[in-house]
């Protein structure tokens, strides 16, 4: 009934306030409930709310009518992780005031918040990892600084472009990785993008966001170093509303329920070991050769 967002403080001060034991609650009865549901919720919760918890408090008892459970006790341990939730809260509360605070101070125009999926504490991610973006000399070296750009798995006359290199920031790079999740969904040129990297070439949802991610960040700095707000725009280049871009998105760019089930969860078994450094079509065992040879029409 309560729910588990630790970010509702109404569950947090009731649990806190020992009313874990539905003794406790069926003694407070509707009345006292409704007023300390209204008051510490500051209106959100009333009646109902208290109702439910009288309804949950009933159904426990008879659930544990055995008498196995000490509930003072177990209210009590209750209590206690409660209130260490409240004083994180609190502390997360006031981090996230700072945050914005300094990132008003950083970026005064809001830029990198206008970007698609940006959001105050992910814009604040990004811009404090990054740095300022006028301090790369190509946004090709900027790409390469987040990690998401692909290696080059080569051996002898095979290669190929695996996963991303990581050698960049972490923070950075989940926090554009995350970005690139939302903001497929809402920028009609990087839903087709997805769209074509999952439908067309095949690729992984992983390996799709990635791609979204770095061109996410080049527009973001092209954006900084143009002092304009992102705009979101269809692929014809004409400017759109969050509304129609919705539209957008959902009427050309639906992804299959079950191809992204299944792009999420499977990989590509065919794709060369990096530790092997073997191409699908080599052989698995036999001695190595000390030059390379070409292969011959069979």
């Amino acid at each position: 009934m309560l729910g588990g967002d630790l970010a509702n403080r109404t569950p947090l001060k009731f649990l806190a306030a020992g009313y874990a034991d539905p003794h406790v609650v069926k003694r407070l009865g509707r009345t006292r409930l409704a007023r300390f549901c209204y008051r510490h919720s500051r209106g959100a919760w009333g009646e109902p709310h208290a109702d439910a918890l009288l309804a949950a408090a009933q159904e426990t008892l008879q659930l544990w009518a055995g008498g196995e459970l000490d509930y003072p006790d177990l209210a009590e341990d209750i209590a206690l992780e409660a209130r260490l939730a409240l004083q994180l809260t609190e502390e997360i509360k006031d981090l996230d005031e700072r945050t914005a605070l300094l990132l008003r101070e950083a970026d005064p125009t809001g830029i990198l918040s206008s970007a698609p999926g940006v959001a105050a504490i992910t814009a604040a991610a990004i811009l404090g990892r990054l740095g300022d973006p006028n301090r790369f000399t190509s946004l090709a070296g900027a790409r390469a600084f987040t990690g998401l750009v692909p290696i080059l798995d080569a051996s002898g006359l095979n290669g190929r472009h695996g996963g991303p290199t990581k050698r960049g920031d972490a923070v950075l790079r989940q926090a554009l990785f995350m970005a690139a999740g939302q903001a497929r969904r809402i920028d009609p040129t990087l839903a087709a993008k997805y769209h074509r990297l999952m439908i067309d070439a095949g690729k992984h949802h992983n390996s799709a966001l990635c791609h979204i991610a770095t061109t996410l960040l080049t527009r973001i700095i092209a954006c900084w170093r143009a002092g304009q707000p992102y705009v979101l725009r269809d692929v014809d280049g004409t400017a759109v509303t969050n509304e129609q871009a919705r539209a957008i998105i959902a009427e050309r760019y639906a992804i299959p329920k079950d191809l992204r089930a299944r792009r999420r969860t499977t990989t590509d078994t065919a794709r060369t070991d990096r530790r092997s450094k073997e191409s699908p079509r080599a052989p698995s065992t036999g001695p190595s050769t000390p030059h390379a040879t070409t292969p011959t029409a069979a």
